[in-house]
């Protein structure tokens, strides 16, 4: 993969994808964790316009389902050729195949996706790695670097890898950017949530880990549930119905609504607190305790802690 131009490696977190997703001018749209495959906890959060799967990166992983190299159905698909971008590709491999009119692309990744319409899935990520607006968004998401340490990292560092799960077009696909084609997992039977044909495959996946590993994080990309909840407000208003099962229905959903804008409020300043230089604040926390005179015992009373559990810890194997 090339590294000509420098992309950042972002935190798997709701909060970070759905404003990700916004900062791209997209509509309609957000991110929720999901804890749990069973059929319950997708219940609220239809409907689920793709999934978003982070894990453990392993090499000549083998995959269920069959490659597309046809790509009979015309999916959009980008192909993975930068480092440290697959959270954006995944996202953006998703966004393009969404087909809802509850959501709403906006115009660079309109523009992007009718100009790269033509294109093979390497030139289609070959042009993703050259979008100024994609890479700005992406790297803005960039944590702060406290200190510079020249140390070199001896041992092996995990991999970590996000796909996307989509249906399109009555199949339900896997893009992997480092897969040269889309993976189809088959047809979606008549009156069937696709959800119910991407579990198994999720949860074949996840097996494959040790017991008592967690490598793995799912996502799914719903429809903004502040937009939801205030269309069904509005419908209700305008009903004119005056019953207390109304009056009840009303108060809910502004009760929804409200949570909603909360949770939104909050990912905000977490993202904000993400992005932030503590720096500054640090060195001078520490000027002032050493003009005190106490930031030496304190660096003192650390050691002296840490060697003490470390001497407990012998102990306990005695």
């Amino acid at each position: 993969m090339s590294d000509n131009a420098e992309w950042c490696l972002i935190e798997s977190d709701p909060g970070v994808f759905t404003e990700l997703i916004r900062n791209f001018g997209v509509q309609g749209v957000q991110v929720e964790e999901i804890y749990s495959l069973d059929e319950d906890a997708f219940v609220n959060l239809n409907p689920v316009h793709g999934l978003i799967f982070l894990f453990k990166y392993r090499e000549n992983e083998e995959f269920t389902g069959e490659l597309d190299h046809e790509n009979k159905n015309d999916i959009f698909f980008a192909q993975q050729v930068i480092s440290n971008a697959c959270a954006t590709q995944a996202i953006i491999n998703l966004l393009l195949n969404v087909e809802n009119p509850d959501v709403t692309l906006g115009s660079e990744l309109e523009d992007f996706k009718n100009f790269t319409s033509s294109f093979d899935p390497p030139n289609r990520g070959l042009c993703l790695s050259n979008s100024e607006h994609i890479r700005t968004m992406h790297n803005s998401f960039a944590r702060q670097t406290l200190f510079e340490l020249d140390i070199k990292n001896t041992g092996k560092d995990d991999n970590y890898h996000f796909v996307t799960y989509v249906p399109f077009k009555g199949r339900v696909y896997e893009l992997d950017g480092l897969r040269e084609a889309p993976i189809d997992h088959g047809p979606i039977p008549e009156g069937q949530n696709w959800i119910d044909i991407v579990r198994p495959v999720i949860q074949t996946r996840i097996q494959r880990f040790t017991t008592g590993e967690i490598h793995f994080n799912l996502m799914a990309a719903i429809s903004d549930r502040r937009v939801k909840y205030q269309k069904e407000l509005n419908e209700l208003i305008e009903s004119g119905m005056d019953t207390d099962d109304a009056a009840h229905d009303i108060y809910r959903l502004q009760t929804l609504i409200s949570e909603e804008e909360d949770k939104w409020d909050r990912q905000r300043r977490e993202n904000v607190r993400r992005r932030h230089n503590y720096v500054p604040f640090i060195v001078e926390l520490m000027k002032c305790l050493a003009r005190e005179e106490k930031l030496l015992p304190l660096v003192e009373n650390v050691i002296f802690e840490h060697n003490r559990k470390e001497v407990m810890k012998q102990y306990e194997f005695v």
